[in-house]
């Protein structure tokens, strides 16, 4: 009798019953582990805003705007530029904390940001509320003389200091700026005193600096057209290898001061909390991004370089140069006093 050979077992009617089951229950268990590590389970779902705290049309809007242009399809979502400036450019620090830490908000964040908490007391922590994702690039610093000056390198300028003190006068862009910094390091070291002038912007500056109404000036690379038009001489950059552009002007590391490599760079951050296989993401995008020829054309046009830091060594840089400034800005009497 062979009819169980064509009679089915009475079992088989279960088994796309149990397929099923063992398939919803996977599913079901995706999207938990997906919570269960913090992660969406379709990233990004919407437009992610990208938040530049500088008016829209300079240097450092343009060159962002292109790197999203660059992203955007790597992303698969767009990504909306939106510019909020003033107060020096910390105004993304409080917008990002306010924000989703969901990934769909990010922002351009200097390093001035950090420096700005050190020395005021402001109602966030960029180093507690910001996730750094990628350290992208930054600008070139110049010690500069008008083309009249007796100093014709950067050592005589400090040599000179040393046996005059408090009789140089050197110009910066700001109190507590990086090119006051800069400069303050250096003659610290030697315990120079020196007459600080500071200026509202580069035109201001590079105006005294070419009419010899200041003796020095440090500056970023606002400076390039002036020293073109041989207005004014630029004796050494603040880089950490020479300036192509300026293959003559020594860095201050070869003249002996390792740590004087001040860059301004910048990065792009998330809100703290968002989750890391979206920074990750995000990384991985930007970093394709900003490698790309138009990209990279569009920095060397305003004489920024690629500075790439990935991720963990990008917040290691922070951190580092927060303890840095944190000593220097003491030794200046510019930190922000205890509350």
């Amino acid at each position: 009798m062979n009819h169980h050979t064509d009679s089915p077992p009475p079992q088989t009617p279960l088994a796309p019953r149990r397929r099923e089951l063992l398939a919803w229950g996977l599913g079901g268990l995706l999207p938990l582990q997906a919570l269960a590590q913090n992660t969406p389970v379709a990233w990004p779902s919407k437009p992610v805003q990208l938040i530049v705290p500088w008016p829209a049309g300079g240097q450092t809007d343009l060159t962002l705007r292109i790197l999203c242009e660059e992203a955007e399809p790597l992303l698969g979502q767009p990504i909306v530029v939106v510019n909020k400036p003033g107060a020096a450019g910390t105004l993304v620090a409080p917008a990002l904390k306010a924000a989703e830490p969901d990934g769909h908000t990010i922002g351009q964040v200097p390093i001035t940001v950090y420096r700005h908490a050190l020395m005021n007391h402001v109602p966030w922590d960029p180093v507690a509320d910001l996730a750094p994702i990628v350290q992208v690039s930054g600008v070139s610093f110049g010690l500069l003389v008008p083309t009249s000056s007796p100093f014709k390198s950067a050592a005589e300028l400090i040599d000179w200091a040393i046996r005059h003190p408090g009789e140089l006068i050197l110009g910066s862009t700001g109190i507590g700026t990086t090119a006051h910094l800069a400069m303050e390091d250096i003659l610290l070291q030697h315990n120079v005193s020196y007459v600080h002038v500071p200026y509202k912007g580069t035109a201001d500056q590079m105006l005294a600096i070419a009419g010899a109404q200041i003796m020095a000036g440090v500056n970023s690379t606002g400076f390039a057209p002036w020293v073109d038009r041989g207005q004014i001489r630029l004796l050494a950059t603040f880089n950490a290898t020479r300036n192509p552009r300026w293959p003559d002007a020594p860095t201050m590391r070869e003249l002996g001061y390792p740590q004087a490599v001040y860059t301004s760079p910048w990065g792009l951050a998330a809100p703290a909390g968002t989750p890391a296989a979206v920074i990750q993401k995000l990384h991985d995008v930007f970093h394709r991004a900003m490698v790309s020829e138009r990209h990279t054309s569009a920095l060397a046009k305003y004489d920024q370089s690629l500075d790439y830091l990935n991720t963990r060594d990008y917040r290691q840089a922070v951190l580092a140069t927060v303890e840095r400034e944190k000593k220097l800005l003491a030794r200046m009497n510019l930190l922000a006093k205890p509350a």
